[in-house]
């Protein structure tokens, strides 16, 4: 009895000498390792603070939450333009915007704010330890726009819009001949010729395939179509002017001079310009005869 006792007494004492455990703050985020309490409360110094910004933004950033983690990099830049960590904050917004970019069918705007946002990065903070990387993130960009308008040209070719289409592979090969969807796109320009009955355009663009990029599949399928053409004579709905080349009044097709290290590449705001993936009222298209060079 008195054992039982005192068993009972130490328990009482064990737990009323227990501390209790902190209860979690309802709604808080914990996030890798970065402290919840930087999502809790309106204080100034958390809206101010540099570190608590973007600790905030890398969290977000890790989560894939990218509109968020813009937010944050955006308000960071905003107050602190000076601090030893802008440059990597506005290289994160340049990056979130890559991130938020899908897939080549899907809405490019992402890329274009991407390469400006790299663009100006690089611009405000010169020489940053972020410069190649943003550099390598544009050309990236470039990889995908140039991938976006060779699909965007094939959708038009299959639903036999070949005047559209050739106008999207002509602007692949004057702005992108060195990459690596320029063998294609000049093999489909080839084909729309043939299908707009302009077999001597697209013996000319055939050639230049041949040459430019012999080892490349799209070469192969090129000698085969040259095949095909023959020495057959053109019948093209278009008026031939020898002095004149399609869509332009030069030929497009000359790769810019290249400098040291990454090529040149066109801003977001120049090539092409706004991209728009293609509408079902797109799909049919009339034209008429015209003077070469003019859209019909």
């Amino acid at each position: 009895m008195l054992a039982g006792g005192f068993l009972l007494v130490s328990l009482l004492a064990a737990g009323c000498s227990s501390t209790p455990k902190e209860k979690t703050v309802a709604g808080s985020k914990a996030v890798g390792g970065t402290d919840e309490q930087i999502f809790l409360g309106d204080t100034i110094e958390k809206n101010y603070d540099p570190n608590v910004i973007m600790k905030r933004g890398e969290a977000f950033f890790e989560k894939e939450e990218y509109a968020e983690a813009l937010v944050e990099y955006n308000h960071f830049l905003d107050l602190h333009k000076t601090h030893v960590l802008a440059p990597y904050a506005a290289f994160r917004i340049g990056e979130s915007h890559f991130k938020m970019a899908k897939s080549i069918d899907r809405d490019p705007e992402p890329l274009t704010k991407a390469i400006t946002a790299l663009e100006r990065m690089r611009k405000d903070f010169p020489g940053s330890r972020y410069d190649v990387q943003a550099q390598q993130k544009i050309q990236e960009c470039h990889d995908w726009l140039a991938q976006m308008h060779l699909f965007v040209g094939q959708f038009y070719f299959r639903r036999e819009s070949y005047l559209a289409a050739a106008h999207r592979f002509e602007q692949i090969m004057k702005i992108y001949p060195d990459k690596p969807v320029a063998p294609d796109a000049l093999y489909f320009l080839a084909k729309s010729y043939h299908a707009l009955g302009a077999d001597d355009w697209a013996a000319e663009n055939l050639t230049l395939l041949a040459e430019k990029y012999p080892n490349s599949k799209a070469a192969a399928d090129g000698r085969s179509l040259m095949a095909k053409l023959g020495g057959k004579k053109s019948d093209t709905m278009i008026a031939k002017d020898a002095s004149a080349s399609p869509f332009s009044d030069t030929r497009p097709y000359a790769a810019p001079g290249k400098s040291s290290g990454l090529p040149d590449l066109p801003s977001a705001s120049s090539a092409f310009g706004a991209l728009t993936l293609p509408s079902a009222n797109a799909l049919g298209q009339s034209f008429t005869a015209c003077r070469l060079g003019a859209w019909c």
